[in-house]
């Protein structure tokens, strides 16, 4: 589903190149879950924007359902993003004055039509899904640091995602619920869902099938658990 070719991503700081991402190959097969892990400026978070379509290569060849990536205006890539991918950050970035439902239903502001009824239909039955059944007219301030990253799941899962993308998800979680909001992630890639996460964690990283060891904007090792 996933094809990266040589991929590179050269940022210039004053007279420095530093090579974020240097000609990296990389294939994600659908329903895997995948963990890249690496040092701070090992180039995993400059992957992980690279395969959600928030930044673009500068060499190389990137193909999401041989769809040709590289070569994408914003617009473009916009639209990519949004049938294709589901976020899910450290920072959960919900909006403070929604309530839980509408922050679920954010993605789907988007869309020229707008919110429909089977979207809140959806909605209501993700949060039902991440056990917020009693919490969907909450506000996020009212919740646990668990169930705002099960709001942002539930959120990164409306559009119906080819592809989740979890940026340290546990990052600001204690460590039984990280523990479920992990177990919650590996059950919906039983059902089929492609999850690539980002971590700095090894024993996060084990909940993963395969994992990704980055060093200086390379793939250093690659292998299943």
């Amino acid at each position: 589903m996933i094809h990266l070719e040589k991929i590179s991503r050269v940022y210039q700081i004053g007279n420095q190149s530093i090579h974020a991402l240097d000609e990296v190959n990389l294939d994600i097969q659908s329903g895997e879950f995948v963990a890249v892990m690496g040092r701070s400026g090992s180039g995993k978070s400059t992957l992980l924007n690279m395969l959600g379509c928030m930044d673009r290569p500068d060499g190389g060849e990137y193909l999401l359902d041989d769809n040709h990536i590289s070569n994408m205006d914003d617009d473009q890539l916009s639209a990519v993003r949004n049938r294709y991918m589901g976020f899910v950050f450290q920072s959960f970035h919900l909006l403070p004055r929604l309530t839980t439902l509408e922050n679920v239903l954010l993605p789907r502001r988007y869309h020229t039509d707008g919110a429909q009824e089977p979207d809140y239909d959806r909605a209501r039955e993700l949060l039902s899904r991440v056990d917020l059944d009693d919490r969907m007219m909450h506000k996020p301030n009212e919740l646990s640091g668990g169930q705002r990253q099960r709001v942002a799941i539930a959120r990164a899962l409306i559009n119906n995602p080819r592809v989740l993308l979890a940026d340290e998800p546990t990052g600001n979680l204690d460590s039984s619920t990280s523990d479920a909001i992990m177990d919650l992630l590996q059950e919906l890639n039983r059902d089929g869902q492609t999850i690539v996460m980002v971590t700095h964690e090894p024993e996060i990283a084990d909940y993963a099938q395969r994992q990704i060891i980055m060093r200086d904007g390379k793939i250093m090792d690659d292998h299943h658990v």
